[in-house]
């Protein structure tokens, strides 16, 4: 078994993409199912509504900021040794949540967990491109993101079942899955590694961006907590200090998780720009309205989850289609009407009440917020690789991977602040309401000022949606289910 000479069809070529599916698999379907089991582990842990923004930021901010190293890594030391390193640290800090007494160490392990998902995920999709032949290593890529889309379908029954026996089980149901993928990628996925890819690691940068959005995180979520404050303003200063000294690192470093030449594009500056709006409002939707659907109109965790899954179907049937369109017609439009279908979605769910039915009052707004974004991400995608010169398509799609986990970041850790939600109102239907109907008014505002970016910065028509890109792969052919950011780019991690 020889890396870069797998077929489809054939048994190593399964077992390879049963491995990686699986891999990738655990971090989807983690990112789902803990928003539905907020509500349950606040009650149990009696814990805050800080308490429970920060179980979710926790876990996101590391993989953030990781993420771009994780890739490295694989391309230096053996992208197979990575992801399994990756696989068992998620696991043992999967098992530390699960265990977790209070929510103090509940917020704790799942800053490990996220350095064990920034460890994986860009193991995944780098075990295909490295493992597959030629020609199959686009229906590699097809094959992996049909399979993940699913695997995202399942997780809100799959959490909402769980839930309603444990919370714990939600983490804990990680750990015999994850013994599963050790095993078959040591005995039947081939190492590999980048041989051309700069010597070193970015360690100045990855440490100047894990202060930069921690600190910020901690200053703006204590800003809805407790107010402006000594100590929650120094940290905001130092946040964006250190996010400033990021960028003069990476302009300098021979080994730049972010390597400058990206941004000198305008359009690669537009799209990432439209990904903060976009991904910054689906941080906050996720977030709130599973705890709006269990606080206040009285929905069990499994009913609460199956909100979600309307979007997610939307995107597996539709994604492809949406590429196809922006191929031929560009992505100025679809980036524009997107947003604002989405927006419209939100506005519908202010009629989410005590009275509430998931067919006559969920389901509308889902299906057209859903479908909103099923037009958006692909275009978006598309315009991200396309902006980038091929010997940067990974480091591209990387950086917005990660741009679009930051932005979810922030938006957790300010928006219920702008919109009221603190302290106990989890638990006060009447409080909680009246600040989720605000935080959705922010999130139709942030996807009408994406619109709005996408109108006026997106000009030029796509040239390699039209086209198979240097590995054979179409931008249309990669569905993907955006619940927490965009596809890494499989023919590579950031140089």
């Amino acid at each position: 078994m020889v890396a870069g000479e797998l077929r489809m069809g054939t048994t190593a070529g399964r077992w390879v993409l049963t491995t990686t599916v699986l891999g990738s698999g655990l971090v989807f379907i983690d990112g789902t199912v803990v928003n539905v089991a907020l509500e349950r582990i606040g009650t149990e842990l009696d814990a805050g509504f800080t308490g429970l923004q920060w179980t979710v930021n926790a876990y996101t901010l590391s993989l953030a900021s990781l993420i771009l190293l994780g890739g490295s890594l694989g391309d230096h030391f053996g992208r197979r040794r990575v992801f399994v390193i990756g696989v068992v640290w998620f696991a043992l800090a999967s098992l530390a949540c699960g265990l977790a007494p209070d929510v103090g160490t509940l917020i704790a392990a799942r800053a490990l967990q996220g350095v064990g998902g920034a460890l994986l995920t860009p193991g995944s999709l780098a075990l295909i491109s490295a493992s597959f032949h030629g020609p199959d290593r686009a229906a590699a890529v097809g094959a992996w993101s049909g399979l993940g889309g699913i695997a995202g379908a399942v997780a809100p029954f799959l959490g909402g079942w769980l839930v309603e026996w444990s919370w714990r089980a939600v983490f804990l149901i990680n750990l015999p899955l994850a013994v599963v993928i050790i095993v078959l990628a040591l005995r039947h996925v081939p190492e590999s590694r980048d041989t051309e890819s700069a010597p070193g690691l970015d360690v100045t940068g990855t440490v100047l961006a894990v202060v930069g959005l921690g600190a910020l995180t901690y200053g703006l979520t204590g800003l809805g907590e407790r107010g402006a404050g000594p100590l929650l303003l120094g940290a905001i200063a130092v946040g964006v200090l250190a996010l400033v000294a990021f960028v003069v690192v990476e302009r300098r470093s021979p080994h730049a998780l972010v390597p400058p030449a990206l941004f000198r594009d305008r359009t690669f500056s537009a799209a990432n720009i439209c990904t903060v709006l976009i991904y910054g409002a689906m941080g906050a939707v996720f977030l709130l309205l599973v705890l709006q659907l269990q606080t206040v109109a009285g929905f069990t965790p499994l009913g609460a989850g199956a909100a979600l899954l309307p979007v997610t179907a939307l995107m597996l049937a539709f994604s492809a289609r949406a590429g196809s369109l922006t191929g031929r017609i560009g992505p100025r439009l679809p980036m524009t009407v997107g947003p604002l279908v989405s927006a419209g979605g939100l506005l519908l769910l202010l009629r989410v009440d005590a009275t509430t039915s998931w067919l006559v009052d969920v389901l509308p707004a889902m299906l057209v917020f859903g479908a909103g974004l099923t037009l958006t991400v692909a275009p978006l995608t598309a315009t991200v690789l396309d902006s980038a010169p091929d010997r940067y398509a990974g480091a591209a799609s990387g950086v917005n991977n990660a741009v679009a986990r930051a932005a979810g970041l922030l938006a957790v850790a300010v928006v219920p602040g702008l919109a009221g939600i603190a302290g106990e109102d989890y638990t006060d239907p009447a409080a909680f309401d009246a600040g989720f109907r605000m935080a959705m008014v922010i999130g139709a505002g942030l996807l009408a000022a994406a619109a709005l970016a996408a109108f006026t910065l997106i000009r030029a028509p796509l040239q390699a949606a039209k086209a198979p890109d240097r590995e054979g792969i179409r931008v249309e052919e990669c569905v993907h289910c955006p619940m927490t950011g965009p596809p890494l780019h499989p023919t590579g991690t950031p140089r």
